[in-house]
């Protein structure tokens, strides 16, 4: 039973080794498939060790069954813990978020003028990128008073757009 426990002892250790080194120790296992989501990653291996180690001591001691009986049941639930380590891992890597907003995003968007548009030049809007205020400068057809709800027909480059006056 004291080489179950020792084993399911190393596996704990191994894992929190992985996750105080985040990584160092990946390089190690990259060859054989390892790396942050591979199948010998630290994390899985730790699992597995852990797992094989407590149920073999676990049914060790409770059944009185072999050692062999104690390996057996040990692997298969290792397995099951190192897959669903595995698996666990890959979701985590693979969430991504939402893709960055572009300036094409503004077009059709609504917005406030803070600073009078005249009808030959520029003035300043403020619209709602990602839902963040952000300044633009813009020009209008027509001129536009300030306080004014406006509507992004184009975006000329990253900081200018044109606007026209909402009609209510």
């Amino acid at each position: 039973m004291g080489w179950f426990l020792g084993l399911g002892i190393l596996g704990l250790m191994l894992l929190v080794l992985s996750l105080a080194l985040d990584g160092v120790l990946e390089g190690v296992l990259d060859g054989l498939g390892g790396g942050p989501d591979g199948i010998l990653s630290l994390p899985v291996i730790a699992g597995f060790v852990s797992a094989l180690g407590f149920t073999g001591a676990i049914v060790l001691g409770t059944t009185g069954t072999g050692a062999g009986a104690a390996t057996g049941a040990g692997v298969v639930v290792g397995g099951v813990v190192g897959g669903l380590t595995w698996r666990f891992g890959r979701a985590l890597l693979r969430d991504a978020g939402a893709p960055a907003p572009r300036g094409e995003d503004l077009t059709g968007s609504t917005g406030a003028v803070v600073t009078a548009i005249p009808a030959d030049g520029y003035g300043e809007v403020l619209l709602r990128l990602a839902g963040q205020p952000v300044k633009y400068a813009a020009r209008s057809a027509s001129a536009v008073a300030r306080g004014s709800e406006v509507w992004v027909e184009a975006v000329l480059s990253p900081t200018s757009v044109v606007v026209r006056p909402v009609d209510r």
